[in-house]
């Protein structure tokens, strides 16, 4: 069986043709063209999903969205990363357009469906997935089974409150994780910090606002100390998130997955550490945290991901 998954995002898009067993047989990439509407980003898909499909018979179409999605109708309501987008109908157009059933997921919720079927959550029925990158978004699988809530934009990880008196999120609330320990958070605390640290390392041959994510983990690792003041804001956040994760779901496994999660090692080590000190006693020990295996192809083959789930459930 083939099935076409496609990673859609704010500025680039991927398609790729993928088997049951995970390989990415053919893969195609370009630029979503938000700026000039909905009808310019469904071409650039369906004449993708047109091309790759080329002389192989495809199941269905599975499309990894970013924002708030209707999975029973395919319909994208409303997405921060595509102005103007209120609902969309993408699985329709999309369908009438290559001649294919269209499934459409919210971007995390796809890449913990992607993470069970191919990678570091594979044969687990309790798992939780948080994509670390610009922002924080979160899929909880549990029975077997995606936790989506009433309306189906539940598992809105990022958007925990980790400290009620922290930083202001894009979202309108203070302190919530992904105020704390997304990339853009990180970048934010560069900026805010130049002034009083401007002896670090960081800021040697770059101005601040040019200061990256990698930037600030491989000074930590030198001991810089505002990288480091930096690093354990980001520790200490994700391991009280992780933490209340752990208590309230009580998965199999937490997997990690994005940018930030590249740090591998560097970060885990420390977060697995203090996440013990944020756990019931009967918790302990009863999970894994790790990083994400699936790496860049994580888009594609959650989209991939959301075909084989609702064929399974047929």
């Amino acid at each position: 069986m083939f099935v076409v998954g496609v990673d859609l995002g704010g500025t680039n898009y991927a398609v790729g043709l993928v088997d049951e067993a995970g390989t990415i047989i053919r893969k195609i990439e370009g630029k979503t063209e938000v700026d000039y509407g909905a009808a310019r980003v469904i071409e650039n898909l369906s004449n993708s999903v047109l091309r790759i499909s080329q002389n192989f018979n495809v199941e269905a179409v599975g499309i990894a969205s970013p924002g708030s999605i209707d999975h029973e109708k395919g319909v994208v309501r409303f997405s921060p990363n595509f102005p103007g987008w209120h609902d969309i109908p993408l699985a329709e157009e999309i369908s009438r357009q290559v001649g294919k059933r269209v499934y459409v997921e919210n971007d995390a919720n796809a890449y913990a469906l992607g993470e069970r079927q191919f990678g570091a959550g594979k044969g687990c029925q309790h798992l939780v997935c948080l994509t670390l990158g610009t922002g924080i978004g979160g899929g909880v699988i549990t029975h077997g089974k995606l936790l989506r809530g009433s309306t189906g934009i539940g598992a809105e990880l990022g958007h925990m409150t980790i400290h009620p008196d922290g930083p202001l999120c894009g979202c309108g609330a203070r302190g919530c994780l992904e105020s704390l320990a997304s990339g853009t958070a990180i970048r934010k605390f560069v900026c805010e910090g130049y002034r009083r640290h401007g002896e670090s390392v960081l800021f040697v041959s770059k101005p601040p606002e040019d200061v990256t994510v990698k930037d600030v983990f491989d000074a930590a690792k030198k001991g810089d100390r505002f990288a480091n003041e930096i690093f354990e804001r980001v520790v200490n956040a994700l391991s009280v998130g992780i933490g209340s994760i752990l208590n309230i779901f009580n998965p199999e496994i937490v997997v990690l997955g994005g940018g930030i999660a590249q740090a591998g090692d560097f970060l885990l080590d420390p977060v697995r550490e203090r996440v013990r000190n944020h756990v019931l006693p009967s918790i302990l020990d009863t999970y894994r945290i790790t990083k994400s295996e699936l790496n860049k192809e994580a888009g594609i083959l959650g989209a991939a991901s959301i075909v084989f789930e609702r064929i399974h459930e047929k």
